[in-house]
């Protein structure tokens, strides 16, 4: 009883979210995969979806899918690469101790406060594929320092089209992955660079034996940040692109046109159901690893 007493009012206390988070996470988890087996026939009597696996079966056969999951593909390692090298070159020329620190530190930062569908609006422009005498954004500033021929049709052509779908996203991210790395770097005593100098470690071998191993964790924890914001990127990609674009077409926006523009819920929530499996096994892994981590540190 005594142990009862001691747990239950901290559990009266968190039952409410308890509650909430079972219902509105998990509850809505449960349906869609209960939608995603559904099978469903048109009032002619045509199958639409034939139930079960079956329909995660079509859905990976489908060939508009397949062209959605190599763009998130393409988005993901480049967004992915982005983000760490210049969030980590920020960082070095930060933790460097560059004069007005601070203001660099705040410019760096400021993308992160805008949202994906107002850097949208405005990336829109400057990715704009019009070139030459209607060229505008990047584009017009190719032709105005007499360069035409770096001009692209950017996001709207081409099978590595996502590149350039990536750029913004790199744009308002990286400062949040420098943020990190320079926490990391702050985080290392003095004393260790002194011992290394010492030593007669280069600054080279100081970054590369000593400080760069022991932001591991933190590049770790990027990765998977950025990672699965890039799967489930939906926002940046509707505000650039449209609704319906199939060049710059990913999974989380397919997902809405199968929802609302085919009418299709059972097909799209075997897309968000395989979405959901993916990221999964990004963040599962990485859950446990920390959770081992700080277990065995305590």
């Amino acid at each position: 009883m005594k142990r009862v007493r001691r747990w239950l009012p901290s559990f009266l206390l968190v039952l409410p979210s308890i509650i909430l988070v079972g219902i509105f996470v998990y509850g809505f988890i449960g349906k869609t995969v209960f939608t995603s087996l559904v099978r469903v026939k048109t009032k002619s009597g045509r199958i639409k979806a034939p139930g079960g696996w079956e329909n995660y079966s079509q859905l990976l056969a489908d060939g508009r899918y397949q062209h959605a999951m190599w763009n998130l593909l393409v988005l993901t390692v480049v967004f992915v690469a982005g983000t760490m090298v210049f969030g980590l070159l920020w960082a070095l020329l930060l933790e460097k101790g560059v004069t007005g620190e601070g203001f660099f530190r705040s410019v760096f930062l400021f993308p992160m406060a805008v949202s994906f569908v107002a850097a949208g609006v405005i990336w829109r422009w400057l990715l704009s594929p019009a070139k030459d005498g209607q060229a505008t954004g990047l584009n017009q500033l190719f032709v105005h320092l007499g360069m035409p021929g770096l001009q692209s049709s950017w996001y709207s052509s081409g099978k590595f089209n996502m590149a350039a779908m990536a750029v913004p996203a790199i744009w308002q991210l990286s400062g949040y992955i420098m943020a990190l790395f320079l926490a990391g770097f702050r985080g290392i005593s003095e004393d260790q660079r002194e011992a290394a100098r010492v030593d007669g470690a280069s600054e080279f071998k100081l970054y590369w034996n000593v400080l760069f191993p022991q932001l591991s964790p933190i590049a770790l924890s990027a990765l998977i940040i950025v990672g699965h914001m890039s799967m489930k990127m939906f926002d940046l990609i509707y505000a650039i692109a449209g609704q319906s674009s199939y060049t710059a077409e990913v999974p989380a926006t397919l997902m809405w046109t199968q929802m609302f523009q085919l009418n299709n819920p059972t097909a799209a929530a075997a897309n968000a159901t395989i979405l959901l499996v993916i990221v999964a096994v990004v963040v599962v892994p990485y859950l446990i690893y920390t959770n081992r981590t700080e277990r065995g540190g305590r």
